[in-house]
């Protein structure tokens, strides 16, 4: 029995697991022949849980035990934007948890953003292992392009729990282009614009005997196709306000219900050119008639409604062009990359912007986890490192006195990579120094995102400017950080793995493990 490893896009709205199969990527269906899987994990009143497609019809009838979009949060404090937004539209509870994290409390219980994410990881894991008759341990998981430090390291957490070695976090335009163009001796400029369900990624990338260079990344991690459901809702709710006086905004229920008719309404629109909205019994005036939600959406109107959001995707493709030094007829192909693209404002646009069709061809909700699969049969094979040089997608800084930061590696620098700099103590007697880690593109540290921060200490106590001490970044493979600080006069040092934003200790992901271990799948089908 040949060793096999998976490649799983996990996705915002919906997840994708590929393997290779005959020497070609084969996306791998549920038992009901479903090719993509909603990322949506319903925790049910018997214990059992349900995830998929099924969990996603529970999103009205179980609300407030049924979490969706959680990608959207992995990895981030609680304080942060991100969180508060969400906090104000879904219907499950979201709550604080150690070191600023997030955690969801379902009935009595609490769960981390990892453990949530892991129960999609596990469904992908059983779906392969269904297909090939026979267990697997092995994965390369995707992740945006744009995705910090914090979050490719609760990502990693989530493939762990779930009872996966994560052979590596795989950028998704990355994993596009891979599946895109591996194997086929090109010689291309591309670009991969990757428009998915909540963040918006541009990557340049350089193919040439098999080898693929990402040039350049940028992206967005505030943009994706639920912005679009939320401008549909917006106008559905503001329509039905004016009508009838009612705000199904403040209910949570409607607030579903309304959510479920704006996605299919994009849908519908994407397809046809027009959406007939019809949602029945939708809430009850104050005399208890029961009222239905109807409207009709012309496409003209849904261009109208999304066109500011479709140019904020090209601000983004400027600044990945502008890292590149190119220009968008510097480049052979456009892949498209995520759900949304297939909306035909989203392709017109981008053929405008490119002045060049994007490829076709191309399934755009199964391109990256075939492109993961590849990535993984390649690492299996050892054979990974030789053709795939990806970036990191943030600068690097150090805090420094006066709240500003120090730039140690700059964004789109090719990884893994290594770089020191040295720094000294900045008063007399300093016992001990704070090494904060922060990403971003400012020079002012409350403009940054801190990743972690840890104490040095053990060096000479001498009078200020006297101790001199190295600190070093490492960026792994997978995107992830590593920071050592260490004396140059006694080589006493001190490492740190920035994972503090994950909220999660070897000791709490062993107990998610075993936690996760025992979590009954429901079957999709029943529900």
């Amino acid at each position: 029995m040949d060793e096999i490893a998976i490649g799983i896009d996990l996705g915002t709205s919906y997840s994708c697991v590929s393997i290779i199969e005959n020497g070609a990527p084969l996306v791998i269906p549920n038992a009901l022949g479903e090719r993509t899987h909603a990322s949506v994990v319903s925790f049910l009143e018997d214990g059992k849980v349900l995830v998929g497609n099924g969990a996603k019809r529970n999103i009205i009838t179980n609300a407030e035990s049924t979490v969706y979009s959680a990608k959207r949060l992995i990895g981030r404090y609680y304080f942060s934007d991100e969180v508060r937004k969400a906090q104000a539209v879904m219907p499950y509870k979201i709550v604080e948890g150690e070191n600023n994290s997030v955690r969801i409390q379902i009935r009595e219980s609490l769960y981390s953003l990892p453990e949530i994410s892991a129960l999609v990881l596990k469904e992908m894991k059983a779906i392969v292992e269904k297909h090939v008759g026979h267990s697997v341990s092995k994965a390369v998981v995707t992740v945006p392009a744009y995705f910090n430090d914090n979050q490719r390291q609760a990502t990693k957490d989530a493939g762990r729990i779930a009872g996966l070695e994560v052979l590596r976090i795989l950028n998704e335009p990355t994993a596009a282009a891979l599946s895109y163009g591996f194997g086929k001796d090109l010689s291309q400029r591309i670009a991969v614009y990757d428009l998915g369900g909540g963040t918006f990624d541009m990557s340049i990338l350089e193919i040439g005997n098999d080898v693929f260079e990402v040039l350049s990344t940028a992206g967005d991690t505030y943009l994706g196709g639920d912005d679009f459901d939320d401008r549909i809702m917006t106008w559905l709710g503001d329509r039905f306000l004016s009508e009838t006086g009612i705000d199904l905004r403040l209910n949570k229920y409607c607030l579903q219900m309304l959510k479920e008719a704006a996605e299919k309404a994009k849908i519908d629109v994407g397809r046809d050119g027009v959406a007939n909205i019809h949602v029945e019994a939708i809430c009850q005036d104050p005399s208890g008639n029961r009222l239905d939600l109807i409207a009709t959406l012309q496409e003209s109107e849904f261009n109208r409604m999304m066109m500011d959001l479709v140019q904020r995707t090209f601000k983004v493709c400027d600044e990945a062009l502008q890292s590149a030094r190119m220009a968008a007829s510097d480049l052979d192909a456009v892949i498209l990359v995520g759900g949304p693209t297939r909306l035909p404002i989203v392709r017109t646009s981008v053929k405008h912007y490119f002045q060049k069709d994007p490829m076709t061809g191309i399934d755009p909700d199964e391109v990256v986890a075939m492109g993961a699969a590849l990535q993984a049969r390649s690492l299996l094979e050892s054979k990974g490192e030789h053709f795939l040089l990806d970036v990191t997608p943030l600068t690097l800084r150090v805090g420094t006195v006066g709240g500003y930061t120090d730039s140690m590696i700059e964004k789109n620098t090719p990884i893994p990579i290594e770089r020191s700099k040295t720094y000294t103590t900045n008063r007399d007697a300093q016992e001990k120094v704070k090494i904060q880690v922060y990403q971003g593109e400012s020079n002012k540290s409350a403009e940054c995102e801190l990743l972690g921060e840890f104490e040095f200490s053990g060096f000479r106590v001498a009078e200020r400017g006297d101790v001199r001490i190295e600190v070093t970044f490492e960026i792994d493979p997978n995107g992830i950080v590593n920071v050592t600080a260490a004396d140059l006069e006694t080589g006493q040092q001190t490492t740190c793995a920035i994972r503090l934003n994950s909220g999660l200790s070897e000791k709490m992901i062993q107990a998610a493990q075993a936690k996760n271990a025992a979590t009954v799948l429901s079957d999709g089908a029943a529900a």
